[in-house]
């Protein structure tokens, strides 16, 4: 049944598409072949280099195809770029007149401008658009009033440009619509069921006694009680400190609040101690994080929210890696063999646990669905809705729902189709729930709710705020964007601002640094690898967890206070809890110490080597591998993601570099034949500055004087020599010294990180034809230094983000 729905649906979209492509009146390629003076001046200055299959980097002029397509636009503007950059031709190659370098360009550049510029007035400058699994989960969120999990379910996307919101990225399968149909099911299954629950939530206390293992003597995993308190020891055994007391007995939200303290504390500060849940067993082995706390000597209350599966339990124990460890044979633990052996640990005096239900009530979620019609209650999370005229509340019903799920007003001809479905499942079952339901499923897989709507040109209104609520919020709009719209309003670019500046520091707002830093700075990526700790001690899930925060907050910050976007490579403070400041070595003990598990702003010192993003140990994690750094990896992340440097691929015949972590050989005399190598010098002169200026840093993030790992003395490891040159032939000697040179260019990080929002929130890429509308975004932010929030401000209301 499934599958046949999810063929009418692919049917029913392709369709849509479709003709909405066709009533454009053109098509998407406009064709218009280069000037003559353009393949002229390719064939007198490239030729000689780019012909045939053996043209250098794989560049062949002939095969360079006039049909602009995306592919294509993108090597014609790189083409234009190393002309105007006075990388082609080369200088030992041929003197070019500085005239015939002008008159390319201008010619180039007005012929690529001209055909994108026309294709988008003729179709759009975005193609169609859905949502994201992100989005889609957050939609049904707000429109059923559940806080399910969803995205997960989806398959994974592809990233275009950085983002899974570029359009031209975004496929639709038979099985993609399967999996949408099923997670709409799974949605209105959750909505329904808790529309015709009465009582929410459900909670008790669970004593020390009962945290603890049930059997004093067994050897186990759980706590051991002492003194009254469940205690665990800081070990490195998998699952111990897993509470089956914990274990819930069905799929939801839970909210725990844990009394605890630490016993053996360090010197320093209190037991860092992590929770996390899962089925704590070897056939189950994966753990979802939930938090982490700071316990002293003192017992203190931690309140923590998560989403459980059944059967699964909480596990709490000391998570610091720099902690003393106990040992225990056998692979359990016995009563009364931890404590001698003096290790620190967490005492649980008591936790309570409740079973919660975050957003709306149950009482919401049923006026959502059945506005004010009575409901009655069966048996268990079943009931009926019997109105006086169930035909005209199955119109109303779905009108409604429709409206808000299509995002805009509608008409009564838009939910005929869903409303035939609906009065014919009444009329075979008599049952108004399954009719509506049924109704309500066949508009959250209809084309009209999984794509956006957008025509080429100037977006409606409503097509305005759809953009802004979900490049900002990645959910619905809200009563005031919708009133705004309809009012005709949000044409107003001095509107527009104002409700950025609204929606930012609404709650939902906060979810934007998240969002967009996952996919702008990976950091959705964080834990894919992990360092060995034996050669990078010290660091656990504790640290990248406040990495992550770190940079959150910081970003956060930026946007807050609109301070420039300088910070991303520079400033004098940063945001870190003690563990983090231990880690990095920041803060040390006495004055200006870092106290705590909260994450607080931290003034930097010169000596601390850290300040700007550039420095957060969640940047300089995602940028290695794990076990070794590479200034290639790096040099293209920094690059690409903050200095606006786009990278082409590497030429097909080139091998890869492999660092060598032991230090017998240095990864700057391992790269130093790509300079000598034609096919890879012009890349590489703008890759390996930032590479090699963040050389001093480790894969776990830690500043590092030597290359080299494990117990060897330093005086027998290779020092790192950070020092390069710019791509305009300035020098540096350490990442100090290229800060400064970076930041004399203020206004190409300030263009990078437009070009990255306008991406982001249009859902394409950003075209040759688009240049001069984001400078002039940029140029307008400038007298704020190029604060975060007037760029998110100037990029919303700009007339690229506007149109289609």
């Amino acid at each position: 049944m499934t599958g046949t729905f999810s063929k009418i649906l692919l049917a029913a979209t392709a369709f849509l598409l479709a003709s909405e492509h066709q009533s454009f009146g053109q098509d998407a390629d406009v064709m218009a072949p280069a000037p003559e003076s353009v393949r002229t001046f390719l064939e007198e200055n490239c030729l000689d280099c780019h012909q045939g299959s053996s043209a250098e980097a794989g560049f062949d002029i002939d095969a360079l195809s006039d049909q602009l397509d995306h592919k294509n636009s993108h090597k014609w503007s790189r083409v234009f770029d190393r002309v105007r950059d006075r990388e082609m031709p080369p200088v030992d190659y041929n003197e070019l007149d500085a005239s015939d370098r002008k008159e390319f360009l201008k010619a180039t550049g007005g012929w690529i401008s001209n055909v994108q510029t026309r294709r988008a007035k003729a179709v759009g400058r975005v193609g169609a658009r859905r949502l994201t699994n992100l989005q889609l989960e957050r939609t049904l969120h707000d429109l059923l009033g559940i806080n399910i999990p969803l995205e997960n379910r989806m398959p994974d996307e592809p990233r275009t440009g950085g983002f899974t919101t570029v359009a031209s990225g975004q496929s639709m399968s038979h099985f993609q619509l399967e999996q949408h149909v099923n997670t709409v099911d799974l949605a209105l299954d959750n909505a329904f069921k808790r529309a015709f629950t009465r009582k929410e939530g459900r909670e008790k206390t669970i004593p020390a006694k009962k945290v603890a293992r049930p059997e004093k003597r067994k050897r186990c995993r759980e706590p051991e009680l002492i003194d009254g308190h469940a205690v665990t020891w800081c070990s490195t055994m998998p699952y111990y400190g897993r509470i089956p007391a914990s274990e819930v007995e069905e799929d939801g939200w839970y909210r725990f609040t844990i009394r605890a303290k630490g016993l053996n504390l360090p010197k320093e500060g209190g037991v860092w101690c992590t929770i996390r849940s899962g089925r704590c067993i070897s056939s189950a082995p994966l753990l979802s994080w939930i938090g982490a706390f700071e316990a002293g000597s003192e017992i203190r209350e931690v309140v923590v929210e998560a989403w459980m599966t059944e059967g699964q339990m909480l596990e709490i124990r000391p998570g610091d890696a720099t902690l003393k460890k106990a040992w225990f044979d056998g692979g359990q633990v016995q009563t009364g063999k931890g404590e001698p052996q003096n290790a620190p640990g967490v005492a649980i005096k008591s936790m309570d646990m409740q079973r919660i239900e975050p957003g709306p009530d149950n009482d919401a979620i049923r006026k959502l669905l059945f506005a004010k019609h009575r409901v009655t209650y069966g048996k268990k999370f079943t009931g009926s809705v019997k109105p006086e005229d169930p035909d005209k509340a199955l119109k109303q019903l779905l009108y409604r729902f429709a409206k808000k799920a299509f995002r805009r007003p509608i008409k009564n001809d838009d939910i005929a189709p869903y409303l035939k479905i609906s009065l014919e499942r009444l009329e075979s079952s008599g049952n108004f729930v399954s009719a509506l339901r049924v109704g309500y499923r066949a508009i959250l897989c209809s084309p009209r709710f999984m794509y956006f709507y957008e025509r080429p040109g100037k977006l409606d209104d409503f097509s305005i705020a759809a953009r802004m609520s979900y490049m900002l919020w990645n959910r619905m709009l809200d009563e005031e964007l919708w009133l705004l719209a309809s009012k005709g309003q949000l044409s107003d670019p001095k509107v527009v601002k104002q409700q950025v500046a609204r929606m930012l520091r609404d709650p939902r707002g906060k979810n934007f640094v998240v969002d967009f830093a996952d996919q702008w700075l990976d950091m959705n990526q964080i834990d894919f690898t992990e360092p060995d700790r034996r050669f990078y001690p010290g660091f656990d899930p504790i640290v990248e967890r406040s990495m992550l925060d770190e940079t959150h907050r910081y970003l956060q910050q930026m946007i807050d206070e609109d301070l420039s976007v300088t910070h991303l490579i520079d400033s004098d403070f940063t945001f870190l809890n003690s563990r983090l400041a231990k880690y990095y070595g920041v803060g040390g003990s006495g004055i200006g110490a870092v106290d705590g598990d909260q994450i607080q702003k931290v003034s930097l010192r010169k000596t601390d080597h850290r300040g700007g993003l550039i420095t957060h140990g969640s940047v300089l994690k995602v940028t290695s591998n794990g076990n070794n750094t590479s200034p290639v990896v790096r040099g293209v992340w920094v690059s690409e993601r903050l200095l606006g440097e786009h990278i082409p691929p590497p030429p097909e015949n080139v091998p890869a570099i492999e660092p060598d972590i032991r230090g017998a050989k240095s990864i700057r005399d391992q790269l130093a034949k790509h300079k000598n190598n034609s096919d890879c010098a012009s890349c590489h002169r703008k890759i390996d500055p930032p590479g090699f200026a963040l050389e001093n840093f480790d894969p776990s993030g830690r500043w590092r004087t030597h290359y080299g790992v494990g117990k060897k003395k330093k005086k027998n490891r290779r020092v790192i020599d950070a020092s390069f040159e710019m791509a305009s032939g300035k020098k540096f000697k350490n990442l100090n010294q290229f800060k400064a040179l970076v930041l004399k260019d203020k206004q190409k990080l300030a263009q990078n990180v437009a070009e990255k929002l306008m991406t982001y929130g249009t859902g394409e890429t950003i075209q040759f034809a688009d240049r001069d509308d984001i400078k002039a975004c940029v140029s307008r932010t400038a007298k704020s230094d190029y604060g975060f929030e007037s760029l998110i401000k100037e990029v919303v209301a700009s007339e690229l983000f506007m149109s289609k």
